[in-house]
Parts: structure tokens; sequence; C-alpha cells
């Protein structure tokens, strides 16, 4: 086995190159080639960063630079994102680099996303995660550098890959596009109905996301709940003449 193609590894907004081409070196040690860089705060295909990559320019080349992290996640399956810290206020289930390798490989396209290198990820941000991975450390200096924190995981990535027993359940996954645009329906619905209010309603929908999330939906699960939101819509916008025979077919 020569490469790990189903998992891509997503920066946030680095702010080094030195960082960023260390990054592509590890990836290529550990048969990961899918880079993509969000708003990045440096050159990641300048000079130094080159440099540092050495024999993995490759990589560096053709990393994707976009300036939304919903379009680096768009057609992924399962998005994990990594965290430093404790996130209280996020019921999102977290893993270790270990936990998380066989679910992110049990997907046909995975994303590992990493913060900045100062603050790391915003609560929005890890909102967009099926779950977190935070890498054990000894209490005494937790901190890790954004380059370590990638080689870690790209590592365990790797190990599992290489052990044909790790395996983990996997259906018909749903993409990161396609869930969005469930939970924007949802939202919409839940607005109009008076269940959501304009400013409580991203706490409410962090909740609903956080639950789903952990559940790890299949293409076809949420093409039924998607289905549920729809028939809401029409009864709402059919209030007024509604009896229980006039419903579409299903």
């Amino acid at each position: 086995m020569d490469t790990l193609p189903a998992v891509r590894i997503v920066l946030v907004e680095p702010q080094g190159e030195i960082n960023v081409g260390s990054i592509a070196r590890v990836m290529k040690n550990m048969g990961l080639q899918q880079l993509w860089i969000v708003s990045p705060r440096c050159d990641p295909k300048g000079e130094l960063a080159r440099r540092w990559a050495v024999h993995a320019e490759d990589v560096l080349q053709q990393a994707r630079i976009t300036d939304s992290l919903a379009t680096a996640l768009a057609d992924c399956q399962r998005v994990f994102a990594t965290v430093g810290r404790e996130v209280a206020d996020l019921a999102l289930p977290l893993w270790t680099p270990r936990q998380a390798a066989p679910q992110l490989l049990a997907v046909p396209q995975s994303a590992l996303v990493f913060g900045r290198e100062d603050r790391g990820l915003t609560n929005a941000e890890l909102e967009c995660a099926h779950g977190l991975v935070q890498i054990p450390t000894a209490n005494a200096y937790p901190s890790l550098n954004l380059a370590q924190a990638v080689a870690v995981c790209c590592y365990e990535l790797w190990l599992t890959a290489c052990d044909s027993a790790a395996t983990f359940p996997q259906g018909s996954a749903v993409s990161f596009e396609r869930l969005q645009g469930f939970y924007d329906h949802l939202e919409q619905v839940l607005l109009q109905i008076g269940f959501l209010y304009p400013h409580t309603a991203a706490s409410r929908m962090a909740k609903v996301r956080s639950l789903l999330g952990r559940a790890y939906p299949t293409d076809a699960e949420v093409a039924l709940l998607r289905g549920m939101v729809r028939q809401v819509e029409w009864a709402i916008q059919h209030a007024a003449t509604i009896s229980a025979d006039t419903f579409p077919p299903q």
C-alpha cells in the first residue's frame, strides 16, 4: 500500500510556510495526498514551504486553496476537527487520533481539519464536524506545534490502514454538502413553524447538528429526514384546506 486516497487534510488559515511545507512532507511519508488550505495567512507554495517539503513538493503544488471551509469539506462523508482544548459547549464525541483513524478510513472521502497555530478553530468551524480529535499530552505542556499535530494524526491513519483488522461499520455515507443542505432546510422550516426563534436558532441548531453528527446518518437516512421536512413544509402551505385524505402520496 502506497497511498491513503480517502483522507483529506484541511488547514484553516495557517500562518507559517515552514509548517505548511513540513505538513506536506509528513503527509507524503504517511501516504496522504490531499491537502486543502483555507484562507492561508502565508504563501503556502512559497520558497520556504517548498524547502521544508523536501521531496513532497508534489503534495504542496497539488494542494487546493480556497477561502471557504465548506468548499473544502463539500464532498466529504465524515469530518473530524482537531482541538487542543476542552470544548464544553459542543456536544460532539471526542476521540484520540487512534480512535478516529478507522472511522475516517471507513468512508469513501473524509476530512481531518486543523486550526490556526495561535487559536485553533472557532466553535462555528467545529460545528461543521461529526466529531472532535484531541491528541493526549502531558499536562505540564499540552501545546503541540501544528505540523507536529498533523504528523501524529497522519501516523495513526497510516498505522490503522496497514492493520487489515482495523474496520469500522460503514454504510452509504452522506456528503457534507448534502447534510448541510438538510440542516439549512430544517432550520428554515423550524423558524417558519415557531419552533426556533432567530435569536436562539444558531445555538439550538448546533445541538441538532451534534445529535445527528454522532449518529453518522447515511445518504438514505438524510433523504428520509429531508422528505419529512418537505412534508411539514407542504402541510404549512396548505394548512387552511388540509384534511386527512389530501396529503400528497409518498
